[in-house]
């Protein structure tokens, strides 16, 4: 089948592999409840709740892949998404391979999306896959900054910091996730570009230095992440606010 007849199939890949020590000790980041519900399975059903993802794969902790399985299992999923858990590495660049590597043949574009991101819209979802499918080889949701940012020469912990310059804010995004992709552009992006230290965090930033354009698109304010013990508070009373109001 040529390219230009080929369907357009849509897979996610979540690499959960992280510890997330700035939520404290005590299990993966991606295993904690949120609304008595780990965040990982939230941040499935988000992917899974768009109709253009047909299958989400989930980047695992190697030593509790089973575990993820058995948890993906005990928890209601659209019956239309196709699952699979693999075991990650040792940095989200190779955990994010990792989920490439396990992809079937005839997926032709890619969501990568962060566990800790589980209240992502499926409008925005659903806007990432479709300027992908437009054409764009690579596409990230993203918000104007509320603040101020100043560009600091970096010093030690707790100590003042000179400041180098102050970036006009206009020009600036917060990117979220899921952030989308041609696959071969992904794919090109991780075979160029070397595991360095802790590795690549923004798969958008790799393609970028393909020299590929990357674009953005509006993201959305529930899309934040979850990283420090506030966010965490902030995230359940979104969900609490969703399941009066809808159902969810």
């Amino acid at each position: 089948m040529s390219d230009v007849t080929r369907p357009h199939r849509t897979a996610a890949v979540i690499p959960a592999a992280g510890r997330g020590v700035r939520l404290g000790p005590g299990a993966p980041k991606a295993l904690r409840a949120l609304g008595g519900t780990p965040m990982l399975i939230h941040a499935v059903r988000a992917m899974a709740r768009s109709r253009a993802v047909s299958l989400v794969v989930v980047v695992a902790p190697p030593a509790e892949a089973a575990e993820v399985r058995l948890l993906l299992g005990e928890h209601t999923l659209p019956e239309r998404t196709e699952l699979l858990v693999v075991p990650g590495g040792e940095t989200r660049q190779e955990s994010v391979r990792a989920g490439l590597d396990a992809l079937p043949p005839d997926i032709t574009s890619v969501l990568i999306h962060d566990a800790a991101r589980p209240l992502v819209p499926v409008d925005t979802v659903d806007s990432v896959v479709e300027a992908v499918r437009d054409g764009a080889p690579a596409v990230v949701p993203a918000l104007p900054l509320a603040d101020t940012v100043k560009e600091v020469e970096p010093g030690k912990p707790g100590e003042p910091e000179p400041v180098l310059g102050t970036p006009d804010r206009a020009r600036l995004r917060a990117v979220q996730t899921p952030q989308g992709f041609d696959l071969a552009t992904l794919r090109r992006a991780h075979a160029a570009i070397a595991v360095d230290g802790e590795g690549a965090t923004d798969d958008a930033g790799m393609v970028e230095r393909l020299g590929v354009t990357v674009m953005v698109i509006p993201g959305h304010e529930e899309a934040f992440k979850v990283t420090r013990p506030l966010d965490l508070v902030l995230a359940e009373a979104v969900l609490a606010r969703r399941r009066a109001n809808d159902g969810y």
